[in-house]
């Protein structure tokens, strides 16, 4: 399973050519199951430009397979440890947001598909969590 993160989808809904972007392409054509989170559908949502776009996105990303946090409290905490672990080895994550995803890839044993850095940043302190830039 593939948990398909916000920097991925943004690539493939503007047609750009990643690699990240082809893996998507291919995956969704075999039916490779891909994922999102509550925090990728908003982020996508909020990216709209227009109120068509909007609903057409929402209609879209609505239907697709959503991770959850296993345990609100227990996911919570260990994505801030994520953010902690990585600050005290000098690794500074732009957003707390990719260590809450982060850390839900790792609950669910996904793979993260992304073309953000700070994934592979994470990736060095905390070497469970399995990422893929295509």
């Amino acid at each position: 399973m593939y948990l398909v993160d916000t920097s991925v989808w943004i690539d493939f809904l503007r047609g750009s050519e990643t690699q990240a972007v082809n893996f998507l392409t291919e995956a969704l054509k075999r039916s490779v199951p891909v994922a999102i989170t509550g925090i990728i559908y908003q982020e996508i949502l909020q990216g709209s430009n227009l109120e068509l776009e909007f609903k057409r996105l929402e209609k879209y990303f609505s239907t697709q397979l959503f991770l959850s946090p296993q345990d609100e409290i227990k996911t919570y905490k260990l994505a801030a440890k994520i953010y902690f672990d990585c600050r005290q080895k000098g690794v500074t994550i732009r957003s707390t947001l990719d260590c809450l995803i982060a850390q839900i890839a790792m609950e669910h044993n996904s793979i993260l598909l992304h073309s953000d850095r700070d994934f592979e940043r994470i990736a060095e302190i905390y070497p469970k969590l399995k990422h893929s830039t295509g």
